[in-house]
């Protein structure tokens, strides 16, 4: 298929999918007041992130937690729904966005504290908020090769401190306009961890199939979102038209080997009220089948297409086509398809 990388998975299946939320709600409400004078001083009205981003809340681990922990949180209440002895697991991936330090890994604490095998391969993956997905595509492969069993990927994110250095950059007298506008997308992240299991579908037949999907990268827009340790700055706007071309691209080239125009669910990366119903509009999805955590959860990174399916189990019937679409700055996307 021309622009698109087509990968199809013969015997997998997810065998459980898990969500913890972080404990501490920050309201948006809360995140007006803290910058109310830099956005009247600039001639911008408050309530930017309710009425345009239609996020009212986000979550922050507390004091003395870090994501890490979340991590490792949804990674044991994983393994305990799926059944799956730890000894078994041949992977673990982690694909957080959020880190402390460059090395080492993320992955190395949360396989020490799940007490995981010695022979268990582990490391960090990262691409943004695609992340996760990428985890399970490269999970799903290793385990179709006859590499591994079982898989495990985890995701803890944490915005606490990136949030309250921006607050309080952009409540001081020297926060212009552009500063308010290129900072605004870090004020949507959220916090939260998640967790999935995979192994074959052959050995489990109470597992959800994972059939396959495309990729698709549109890199020239790499530097629309670039975020540190200290802050993030995005072109709001350049990001949606980017992300939105890129959508339609992938749709209408997958079109020719693939029928997703009436899934059962839709489980997309959670960004904002705006980019949600663009995405569903420019795709001629229908809405009511799109679940949302981000009024709620923010923006969880890479986490949040877990998260959301998590919370989505319950409510979804054998058989039920689910496809997840994550999108991550720089800018890369990919469309996967379950089979519940």
């Amino acid at each position: 298929m021309t622009g698109n990388a087509t990968f199809r998975h013969r015997d997998v299946a997810v065998l459980s999918v898990t969500a913890v939320d972080a404990p501490v709600v920050r309201t948006s409400e809360e995140f007006d007041a803290s910058i109310g004078d830099s956005y009247r001083r600039n001639g911008l009205r408050p309530g930017m992130l309710a009425a345009l981003a239609g996020i009212r809340e986000r979550r922050w681990w507390g004091e003395g937690q870090h994501f890490v922990d979340g991590a490792i949180e949804a990674g044991r209440l994983a393994l305990e729904q799926s059944g799956i002895d730890p000894s078994r697991v041949g992977l673990l991936v982690n694909t957080s966005v959020s880190r402390s330090h460059l090395e080492p890994s993320i992955a190395v604490r949360v396989h020490a504290e799940l007490g995981l095998a010695t022979h268990c391969l582990n490391f960090d993956l990262t691409n943004a908020c695609l992340g996760f997905v990428n985890g399970m595509q490269l999970a799903a492969t290793m385990i179709d090769a006859g590499q591994i069993d079982y898989a495990l990927v985890v995701d803890g994110e944490g915005s606490r401190e990136p949030q309250e250095r921006t607050l309080e950059r952009l409540a001081s007298q020297e926060a212009t306009t552009e500063d308010i506008l290129t900072q605004f997308a870090t004020l949507t992240l959220g916090s939260g961890a998640a967790a999935m299991v995979l192994g074959r579908a052959s050995e489990h037949p109470e597992g959800h199939r994972v059939v396959g999907g495309v990729s698709r990268a549109a890199t020239e827009h790499h530097d629309l979102c670039v975020g540190d340790f200290d802050e993030m700055r995005t072109d709001t706007q350049g990001l949606l038209t980017g992300g939105l071309a890129l959508a339609g691209d992938l749709w209408r080239d997958a079109g020719q080997e693939w029928d997703w125009q009436d899934m059962d669910r839709y489980v997309v990366h959670q960004v904002s009220s705006v980019h949600t119903s663009r995405t569903a509009q420019a795709l001629g999805l229908d809405e009511s089948r799109i679940p949302l955590t981000f009024p709620t959860l923010g923006n969880v990174g890479p986490a949040a297409v877990a998260i959301t399916l998590a919370k989505e189990a319950d409510s979804l019937e054998r058989g039920d086509r689910v496809l997840m679409m994550g999108i991550g700055s720089g800018l890369n996307m990919t469309c996967l398809e379950l089979t519940w």
